[in-house]
């Protein structure tokens, strides 16, 4: 019997709306009051008498170094040029799939939607990092799901491996398989995100330019409803998946691509076998942010883009302890490695200037709030200040947001979008208040590096959807 995607187990359908007339229409408004709360702040620092610091010019260089909010929006849909698309039918396409103490219900609809694809993919590599449950020290296997993927696949002609290792790390479990995989393409996917049935049609599309040697995945929350921490990772992951991402495919110049879902140009892969999963920050092995290491090796051989309508849907942290260690992970890895961009990237280059962009960016937003609340004359006029500076902020924050529209789900109603959307400003003061603290922490604490950081037990489970 065929398997099915059923409602418990499937993706949502969902489609990429992109940047409609509304869409835009909306986001005048938005543009407005900030040009708006800019200019009066900037008047207001100019103009009171008696300030030692021209906050002014720290004020305009803040919003200069949020250069990729407008420019995200130049992000458009790649499409293959019409005597292109054939080529495109004709790569060998492998995905690899890393498991490691994954819900079986997740692994079970991951699988199923890899092999639901509208462009069927040529193979499928499963490898199981050593799965153990982490009281008994028991392994876990997923011998049904197994079962079941592998009967589904033979039914399908698509042939799959499925190995168990010994617990090394994510990337010890990638490049298990795919150093000596002879595909064209490499997709790599995560055992907890459940792929759109256009995903693999969407993410190759891109390779139709030989520049281009890896693709970004557009990453969508699965468990949106699950708790508030979830509806508000929706809004919490649009500056980097819809904002930065989006501005710097523009560039053709993305830096991270999303383990989530990446496609890379097999050669690019293969040529860093050894390297990749050996990599070590001051003495220590280095598994973490194997993500933004494939990507860094992607830019070095040439361009680097994120296709917005290649959709994934991925499951979040439900626990604030899950989400806490899951960011550190994150933040610590991903300053290590601006360091190998600092480092390796070309001078005169995107990717250098807009890493140094990001520290100035990270240091003003630390120093412009001290000076006003340390200087006497600037706390004097704190009652001024607040009003320009709040228009500007939830401007900004409400622009962003607006990117939740352009993709439309069938589980999710246009009002509760616009409920979502609503909770902008509450997402904008837990990246103040919570975000940039932990941030902060990380930079100091970045060798603290390890392995998959977040899974010692099953941390979240597939939500059932009626």
């Amino acid at each position: 019997m065929p398997l099915t995607l059923g409602p418990a187990v499937g993706p949502p359908a969902a489609r990429y709306a992109g940047h409609g007339r509304l869409l835009l229409l909306g986001a005048l408004p938005i543009v407005g009051c900030a040009v708006w709360g800019a200019a009066d702040f900037v008047s207001l620092t100019r103009s009171v008498d008696g300030l030692p610091h021209d906050l002014s010019v720290a004020w305009l260089a803040s919003l200069l170094l949020l250069w990729w909010v407008p420019l995200a929006w130049f992000e458009r849909r790649i499409r293959a040029p019409r005597g292109r698309r054939a080529g495109l039918d004709a790569l060998t396409v492998t995905v690899q799939i890393p498991v490691y103490n994954e819900d079986p219900a997740a692994l079970r609809a991951c699988l199923r939607s890899v092999l639901a694809q509208s462009r069927p993919v040529n193979r499928v590599r499963v490898v199981d990092d050593g799965s153990a449950d982490r009281v008994t020290g028991e392994p876990l296997t997923y011998d049904d799901v197994r079962r079941e993927f592998e009967a589904e696949a033979a039914r399908r002609g698509v042939p799959t491996t499925w190995d168990r290792t010994e617990n090394r790390g994510k990337r010890f479990a990638q490049m298990h398989v795919l150093a000596a995989d002879d595909a064209d393409i490499f997709l790599t996917l995560d055992s907890d995100s459940v792929l759109d049935r256009h995903a693999v049609r969407e993410g190759l599309a891109p390779f139709a330019d030989p520049r281009v040697q890896s693709v970004a995945g557009h990453v969508l929350v699965l468990n949106r409803t699950a708790t508030l921490l979830t509806r508000l990772t929706c809004l919490l992951y649009l500056p980097l998946t819809r904002g930065l991402r989006s501005a710097q495919s523009v560039l053709r110049r993305v830096t991270i691509n999303s383990g989530a879902l990446a496609f890379y140009r097999a050669d690019v892969v293969r040529r860093c076998a050894g390297a990749y999963e050996n990599e070590r920050f001051r003495g220590r092995p280095m598994q973490m942010n194997d993500d933004s290491m494939l990507t860094f090796y992607a830019l070095l051989a040439g361009d680097t883009v994120h296709q917005p309508s290649s959709l994934v849907f991925t499951l979040v942290p439900e626990r604030l302890g899950h989400y806490a260690k899951q960011q550190l992970r994150w933040m610590r890895g991903t300053t290590v490695r601006r360091l190998w961009w600092l480092r390796y990237m070309p001078l005169r280059g995107t990717v250098f200037w807009a890493t140094v962009a990001e520290y100035l960016y990270l240091l003003l937003a630390l120093v412009v709030p001290a000076v006003v609340i340390a200087d006497p004359a600037c706390r004097a006029h704190l009652g001024e200040f607040a009003p320009a500076a709040g228009r500007l902020w939830i401007a900004m924050n409400y622009l962003m947001a607006l990117r939740l529209f352009t993709v439309r789900r069938a589980d999710e109603p246009f009002a509760a979008r616009l409920l979502t959307f609503a909770l902008a400003p509450l997402a904008a003061v837990w990246r103040l208040l919570v975000l940039r603290p932990m941030h902060v922490y990380a930079l100091l604490t970045c060798w603290r590096v390890n392995r998959w950081g977040t899974r010692g037990a099953v941390e979240v489970a597939l939500p059932a959807r009626t």
